[in-house]
């Protein structure tokens, strides 16, 4: 098949296995109240696996992308494929919480981090030209996993108990995950990598790894896209909760989560096709302005009509810039530390996604009130916005010969 036709069943894989990968953590949601009713473990405590999940996946990103520039990302995906689907089984054996706590969330934390960064930095090798709808298009993958796997072990579990409903969707994992994952290829050498000059004399040397990681492009990456998450995962996590607050039954307050995931999907390619035409960084900037703003609107919300508004601007935004940051990264490293960086701007993007439910828990324990989770939200966001502004690529000469 030729490289231009294959780049895009790269994304296809890609798109399936990030559906399935976010889509199996985030059963928890789902299975919760069975497995606290089946076992009398306590809410707390098994919400804390999923906290536990998001911080093994930050730390393990770096670590499992830097490994795919090694060995390369088939072996490293596959690898985690089957590591996640055998923690979820598991995980459905578990007889008690602290065994529940370590596997569902360190393992498959772990697991998923073997996943994802090494993926988005196959994927970004394989494009010279429509870079960033490519990433944004297996983003979208992934932001599919609400609609598709949630719902199916929703389905699961309203008929049979919540281990044998776990243990079907590792079966799922297993069975889709591990052909998808043997899809993956090398990425071939790219004409912009073709051109790049060799270093002579008087000329920079190609980057390593280590000035790479503490350049300043990549740390201005890795604190926007921390402060960006940790900007509207508090939104995320706590919004129904406030809509119930409100005086909004819960079966109508958990419909907000789909007007928002469904305005992510568009969010997604469309600020995929406009990084393409006005550059990444421009639109994620933008971006980041609006996500501010409009984390700062729910703060007037009290009618459902006014969170399904919020929500859909908020889901179509924060979804539409999460993918701007690998694309930055591959236009000013080389694809052969591709994982590395990856791995390393989304370990600080799960940190950040950790803080957002515990602090929004920790503000109503506080106040009684949601309102200034919001408020303490768009602060965030704006720190955001305030870091991307001092983003600063490399000069085009030395960027050819980081890639040399």
């Amino acid at each position: 098949m030729p490289q231009e036709t294959y780049r895009w069943v790269i994304v296809a894989a890609g798109g399936l296995l990030g559906c399935m990968a976010i889509g199996s953590m985030f059963t928890l949601p789902v299975l919760i109240r069975p497995i606290v009713e089946n076992t009398g473990w306590s809410v707390t405590g098994i919400s804390t696996a999923m906290t536990i999940a998001f911080v093994a996946m930050a730390l393990g990103s770096m670590a499992f992308g830097s490994l795919s520039d090694h060995i390369g990302a088939r072996p490293v995906v596959l690898m985690g494929s089957g590591a996640l689907a055998a923690s979820l089984a598991w995980a459905s054996r578990a007889t008690s919480m602290l065994e529940f706590q370590l596997i569902f969330g360190l393992v498959v934390g772990l697991s998923i981090a073997a996943i994802l960064p090494p993926l988005m930095a196959s994927v970004m090798g394989w494009f010279d030209t429509h870079r960033s709808l490519a990433v944004s298009l297996v983003s979208a993958g992934m932001g599919m996993a609400p609609m598709t796997v949630s719902p199916f072990a929703a389905w699961l579990v309203s008929n049979y108990d919540w281990r044998f409903s776990l243990l079907a969707i590792a079966g799922l994992a297993a069975i889709t995950m591990i052909p998808l994952a043997l899809l993956i290829r090398r990425p071939p050498a790219l004409p912009e990598e073709e051109r790049s000059p060799m270093p002579t004399t008087g000329a920079r040397a190609p980057m390593s790894v280590g000035a790479a990681l503490t350049s300043s492009p990549f740390i201005v990456l890795m604190l926007t896209n921390f402060f960006c998450c940790a900007t509207h995962s508090g939104p995320i996590f706590h919004t129904v909760g406030y809509a119930v607050s409100c005086g909004i039954p819960l079966v109508a307050a958990v419909t907000i989560y789909s007007v928002e995931g469904l305005a992510g999907l568009g969010g997604r390619v469309a600020f995929g096709i406009m990084g393409d035409r006005f550059g990444a960084k421009n639109i994620l900037v933008l971006g980041l302005l609006a996500q501010a703003i409009v984390a700062f609107f729910f703060f007037f919300a009290r009618q459902l009509e006014s969170f399904y508004a919020i929500a859909a601007m908020f889901g179509f935004i924060y979804a539409g810039v999460m993918p701007l940051y690998a694309v930055l990264a591959r236009e000013n490293f080389p694809q052969r530390m591709m994982g590395t960086i990856v791995g390393g701007t989304g370990m600080a993007g799960g940190l950040g996604m950790a803080l957002g439910p515990w602090a929004g828990g920790l503000v109503y324990d506080t106040f009684a009130t949601y309102s200034w989770l919001y408020l303490g939200a768009c602060g965030l966001g704006l720190g955001a916005f305030l870091i991307a502004l001092t983003f600063r690529p490399f000069p085009r000469t030395q960027a050819q010969a980081n890639i040399a």
